[in-house]
């Protein structure tokens, strides 16, 4: 099941050099999660998640900050969550999740960008079928048999635990993702390499030599997407 998680983020991360795209969506996503509930991760199990995850990408809490202000201010933005299914070249499977502020501009930008790169738009369903909901939880300084002897202890779930290279990865249900994380802070983890609410395919692709770049380059396409939070599909992509 591993997907090399803290490559895949550094990757991500890497794409802009101020990571000035991740912030904003960060940005976007604390201040919506926090306008439907409370803007107190105390009280608002779902910003508490999302803070979480900021953290792993050293998100500034300036940027924290002004979204939770916004939350509790008078802003009257508005923020459609939306998801869309779809296939790439040689039926590879992808998923796209946006926030938008424009419902038609995004359904527009994402199938462009799936019809000029080899893909297609599929119906609701046609693809997330195929996927599971997972969270992701990696540290450092634990073993995998630790880790499970941790998790016993506390009685917590988790779907696999694995060791990439110097890292514990844990799956588990997307409930028991802050579980996990008491857990082990009890037993003096203080910081987390990986953080995610994610789609993990139920079964990865390799897709031919030829098909590569065009895949690449539609999920580059729908990962640069204003509106565009996580692209998720099932190539085996690991290099």
């Amino acid at each position: 099941m591993g997907r090399k998680w803290n490559n895949i983020k550094e990757k991500k991360a890497s794409k802009d050099a101020n990571t000035s795209r991740i912030y904003a969506r960060f940005g976007r996503e604390i201040y919506v999660v926090a306008k439907q509930g409370e803007p107190d991760p105390e009280s608002n199990r779902a910003l508490k998640v999302v803070l979480e995850r900021a953290k792993t990408y050293n998100v500034p809490k300036a940027i924290i900050d002004r979204a939770l202000e916004k939350a509790r201010g008078n802003s009257d933005e508005v923020y459609d969550e939306l998801r869309y299914e779809g296939f790439g070249p040689n039926g590879s499977m992808i998923i796209v999740d946006a926030l938008t502020n424009n419902v038609n501009r995004t359904a527009a930008e994402v199938r462009a960008a799936f019809t000029k790169n080899g893909g297609n738009l599929g119906v609701s369903g046609s693809v997330s079928y195929m996927f599971d909901s997972t969270a992701v939880i990696g540290f450092t300084g634990k073993s995998a048999e630790e880790a499970l002897e941790i998790l016993m202890e506390n009685d917590v779930d988790a779907r696999d635990i694995i060791e990439e290279e110097d890292s514990v990865i844990i799956y588990a249900d997307p409930e028991q993702f802050g579980a996990v994380q008491e857990a082990f802070k009890s037993a003096g983890v203080t910081e987390f390499t990986v953080a995610e609410l994610t789609m993990l395919p139920q079964n990865y692709i390799e897709l031919p030599a030829e098909s590569v770049p065009q895949f690449e380059k539609l999920i580059d396409v729908l990962e640069d997407l204003e509106d565009v939070q996580q692209v998720y599909h099932n190539v085996d992509s690991e290099e």
